[in-house]
């Protein structure tokens, strides 16, 4: 479905981001992925993906939440890569707290990892993409930022703004063949959920009409439609991959 196209996903060297990274280049697609720390483990995954799949993938270590960085990054992706058809806006975190407890820092940390980096990365591609009269935007929210959530005040501020966005860039780029969607995880079982006790993961479990936790997989087939010529018509919206969660 992707082969020949070129992604680049933020956050990717690990749970849902490096869920679509597989399945991405499992489908033909090129990979540029961005890193936080973790370079020996950013470079087998780099590895792995060319080894296993045949195409051209690189791990970038950036920070997404940084206007320059990531200027920086975009011109050196087009310039590895030649093009870039898809951007993920993946990179993100959890500060979870109540809001009695929460400090400054907890709010920024979360609202610029998730939701300024969006904007830097999407801000840093556009004349690439305006330029190639194409590309797909896919933005990582959650159902948290439709639902809010109590002690995630500020991851759920995040992951709303995100789908505020999504809608206005989808308007703004609409005219020039320009797609951009969200796709919002709900109870998705990764490293970060792992550490759960048993019994607070089921009862999660317990709420999803599914009655199970959700895949990186799941997310990503998602994401893989949005990125594909099969959603040529759909933009502005945001996809729900939760169980049944939202209805």
């Amino acid at each position: 479905m992707l082969n020949g196209k070129t992604a680049l996903i933020t956050g990717a060297s690990r749970g849902i981001g490096k869920g679509i990274a597989e399945v991405f280049a499992k489908n033909g697609c090129n990979i540029a992925f961005t890193f936080a720390s973790s370079v020996e483990k950013a470079q087998a995954f780099e590895k792995e993906l060319i080894e296993k799949y045949g195409i051209k993938a690189k791990g970038y270590q950036s920070n997404a939440a940084d206007f320059k960085q990531s200027e920086e990054l975009a011109t050196q992706v087009i310039a590895d890569f030649s093009r870039v058809d898809v951007l993920i806006n993946n990179a993100g975190i959890t500060r979870d707290t109540l809001m009695l407890r929460m400090t400054e820092e907890q709010w920024d940390e979360v609202i610029n990892t998730n939701l300024k980096s969006a904007f830097n990365l999407t801000k840093a591609m556009l004349k690439h993409f305006l330029g190639n009269k194409a590309g797909s935007i896919i933005n990582m929210t959650s159902v948290v930022g439709v639902t809010g959530n109590a002690g995630q005040a500020n991851y759920a501020a995040s992951k709303a703004g995100m789908i505020g966005f999504t809608k206005s860039i989808a308007k703004e780029l609409g005219s020039r063949n320009v797609r951009c969607n969200a796709v919002a995880p709900g109870f998705i079982e990764t490293e970060m959920t792992h550490v759960l006790n048993e019994e607070v993961k089921q009862g999660w479990i317990n709420t999803i009409p599914l009655k199970r936790g959700g895949t990186p997989d799941d997310v990503a087939n998602v994401c893989m439609f949005l990125a594909s010529d099969m959603s040529s018509y759909v933009t502005g919206q945001t996809l729900s991959v939760c169980g049944g969660m939202l209805m």
